[in-house]
């Protein structure tokens, strides 16, 4: 019996691969090069395959739909972010779509904290001079992310408040923050007694929603967590920016299309905000150290590690496994996008 062609974009490592090599029905071809699959060979490759595996940087469009023919019943990306999609093109096929959402969230959420801490205590500049540095009183200091007599109300911000959000928040409150402000879609309505509910969950003083000008004028930490796409592009722009805080962190682990960069840079030159703490930034993977933001005072750059750990990414890449198998042999897919026509 013919075999399944699938079009594996990454290797998924030890612990996956085998999933997908040794099944009796799929035929596996699979990019071999250490650097991301490039356009030209997934274009080359996928003609007549049932499903593909693809990442965030792979564009699925109707010029790759064409390209893979009446075969294709699946894509199935690696990532939670599905805006490298175009989703309308897919369900008119009728092409269904995996994605791995949840698997990150406590990875990501890590990581969120991770930087926040390295871009208020100056972590690049100290590490950029030690040990060739004169001890003084002073320097070095940056706002403190916990609670103290000085500042006993800490006001965690979050513009996006989903999942990685709210683990982001459980993680906060041993720092004694105690205060909640979010936005969120203007399509989604106010709903007071949930944020109450959530209050009560994580054991803080206030959940609320609120605009981002309250958002950026209250909050101390400002965590960047909503979806990429048209509708938060440049979210986070110099009006945003000017109202911040002059002690805030600003901290991104989800898109860098959210982020005005040059509107940050000078955020940051100018003293608006204290920090940035970015694991994204607009334009990557093209951002080297001459970026103006790598290069920028009190600005922690990381290349998009969010989760990046070995569980975290072994989870994801057995999930895209799952759901492309599943996807291609009829099954229900363990996370499945549902798309309307």
């Amino acid at each position: 019996m013919p075999k399944h062609k699938v079009v594996v974009t990454v290797n998924l490592g030890p612990d996956v691969m085998p999933v997908l090599q040794n099944h009796p029905e799929l035929e596996v071809v699979l990019w071999s090069g250490d650097a991301p699959c490039d356009r030209k060979w997934l274009l080359e490759n996928i003609p007549g395959a049932y499903g593909a595996i693809v990442l965030l940087s792979h564009k699925i469009d109707a010029e790759f739909l064409d390209a893979a023919g009446s075969n294709l019943r699946v894509v199935s990306t690696v990532s939670v972010g599905y805006e490298h999609a175009d989703l309308p093109e897919l369900a008119k096929r009728g092409v269904k779509f995996g994605y791995t959402p949840d698997v990150l969230t406590d990875a990501v959420a890590d990581l969120s904290i991770m930087l926040a801490l390295m871009a208020g205590r100056n972590a690049k500049e100290t590490s950029e001079v030690w040990p060739n540095f004169v001890w003084q009183p002073f320097a070095f200091c940056g706002p403190q992310l916990s609670a103290s007599v000085i500042r006993p109300t800490c006001t965690a911000g979050f513009v996006g408040f989903g999942r990685i959000a709210q683990a982001t928040l459980a993680r906060l409150v041993p720092f004694g923050f105690s205060r909640c402000l979010y936005s969120a879609n203007p399509a989604t309505p106010p709903d007071p007694a949930a944020d109450a509910k959530l209050a009560t969950k994580y054991g803080v003083k206030e959940v609320r929603r609120v605009d981002r000008a309250e958002l950026a004028r209250e909050s101390d930490v400002v965590f960047v967590l909503a979806p990429g796409g048209p509708s938060t592009y440049h979210i986070i722009d110099e009006a945003f920016l000017r109202q911040m805080k002059n002690t805030a962190v600003l901290v991104n682990t989800s898109r860098g299309t959210l982020v005005d960069s040059d509107a940050l840079l000078k955020a940051l030159n100018e003293g608006w905000l204290y920090a940035a703490g970015l694991d994204v930034v607009e334009g990557e993977p093209a951002i080297t150290k001459d970026h103006p933001l790598v290069k920028a005072p009190r600005c922690v750059v990381l290349p998009h590690i969010g989760s990046a750990t070995f569980e975290t990414r072994t989870g994801m890449a057995a999930l895209a496994a799952n759901n492309l198998i599943n996807g291609i042999f009829g099954e229900p897919m363990p996370a499945e996008l549902k798309m309307s026509h």
